[in-house]
């Protein structure tokens, strides 16, 4: 799966400084063509499906201190809080990129809840906020728009 959004996504990540590195993968994944291993994102493109799913895994990486990001290996974690996170982050890439939001949220991800989530954030219902708030990327009061896109 290569193209525009891909190509627009994997070349902002890597600007931010999480890299992305092309090529197969053989363990299991929790999304399809992603694989994170010490703070890079591997992607096989044959397996991915959805280009969104790397600007959403990157929300993940963005959201842990270097230390952290260094020591995933395989699925970020489960951390309620860090999946909003991971979603109002992947949000506003999205628009800072000038991608639709939907390419992010889409049918086949967020249990489903991809369309209701567009519906929210479309209508200033910003799910996950204090997270970035918290964690210094972005000041209160003014999301979508990001101070900084890596926690330090």
């Amino acid at each position: 799966m290569t193209g525009g959004a891909f190509s627009i996504i994997a070349a902002f990540l890597a600007e931010i400084g999480l890299p992305v590195q092309i090529g197969e993968i053989q363990e299991d994944t929790f999304l399809p063509g992603i694989h994170t291993s010490s703070g890079t994102l591997r992607v096989d493109l044959v397996k991915l499906e959805w280009p969104g799913d790397l600007l959403h895994e990157g929300g993940h990486l963005a959201l842990l201190t270097p230390d952290q990001r260094l020591k995933v290996q395989g699925n970020i974690g489960d951390d309620g809080g860090d999946e909003m996170g991971a979603i109002a982050w992947s949000y506003a890439a999205a628009l800072h990129l000038q991608l639709d939001p939907a390419v992010v949220f889409h049918p086949g991800g967020y249990h489903g809840g991809g369309a209701a989530i567009l519906t929210n954030f479309a209508s200033g219902r910003y799910m996950g906020v204090p997270i970035l708030e918290w964690r210094g990327l972005c000041k209160s009061g003014e999301y979508p728009r990001m101070s900084r896109w890596l926690r330090a």
